[in-house]
């Protein structure tokens, strides 16, 4: 077990299937008292049966203070893991606004609405854990996947801020950056993630054990594809070659569309 979530009062948005699912369940096999969010009602109710948590489905935006009461008045723990994934960047511009703006309120704006709520009680108390599902794409990019890779670097800036703001007053920050992972949102990625993502796809099961193992560690970034920060350590160092690598993965995308 680990002590870190033994009892603790853990919220997991998005946990009707996927990495969110992944995460209810090893949280509760840790020993904690876990509030299953989704959208999809029905989801949320089947894992909370599975695992002796509670169902709060909903907008993962709007939950805390329903989640918090279902906890009997604290969350210790919140995992904003709720997300969308659009294969959008068509040939003619990545402009379109209802991707946009859906990616930009659930993938970020959820994020900080949900800090908006639960930091007074966490400084007041001086502890708290906010995890955040981002993606290697947040550390990196997508190709075909313009808003999810903006907003993705808008999810781990935002997880940055809140890390280097508060660890001083007992905030623990963690920041799960996966590649392809097998759950339904993979799929959404399209042609651009059958090339890029499937080929390396793990279990959401291992994206659990990877952020486990960065709790008992205390680390921020949590990558469960470890190849992940030699990519992150070359981008930084040469960019143009970088980017020059990635322009060549977009072609051979194009060639096979």
């Amino acid at each position: 077990m680990v002590k870190a979530v033994l009892d603790a009062g853990v919220v997991v948005t998005g946990a009707g299937g996927g990495i969110g699912a992944a995460l209810a369940r090893r949280f509760a096999a840790e020993g904690a008292r876990v509030v299953v969010n989704d959208l999809d009602a029905d989801k949320a109710k089947a894992v909370a049966e599975e695992i002796g948590g509670t169902a709060v489905p909903g907008d993962a935006s709007a939950i805390v203070a329903d989640a918090r009461d279902a906890l009997g008045g604290t969350v210790d723990v919140y995992c904003a893991n709720a997300g969308v994934a659009f294969e959008d960047g068509a040939a003619d511009g990545p402009l379109d606004e209802r991707t946009w703006s859906l990616s930009w309120d659930v993938n970020v704006m959820a994020h900080v609405r949900a800090a908006h709520e639960l930091l007074p009680g966490w400084l007041e108390r001086g502890g708290g854990r906010f995890v955040s599902t981002v993606s290697a794409a947040g550390l990196l990019t997508m190709i075909g996947a313009p808003s999810y890779s903006v907003t993705k670097h808008g999810a781990y800036a935002f997880a940055e801020w809140l890390s280097l703001t508060y660890r001083h007053r007992g905030l623990k920050v963690h920041a799960i950056c996966p590649q392809g992972v097998r759950t339904d949102m993979l799929a959404a990625t399209g042609s651009a993630g059958d090339l890029v993502l499937h080929p390396t796809a793990i279990a959401p099961e291992a994206v659990a054990d990877a952020l486990f193992r960065g709790i008992e560690e205390d680390r921020f970034l949590i990558l469960p594809h470890p190849e992940v920060a030699g990519f992150y350590q070359a981008r930084a160092g040469d960019p143009d070659r970088w980017l020059a690598g990635m322009n060549h993965l977009q072609r051979t995308w194009e060639e096979t569309r």
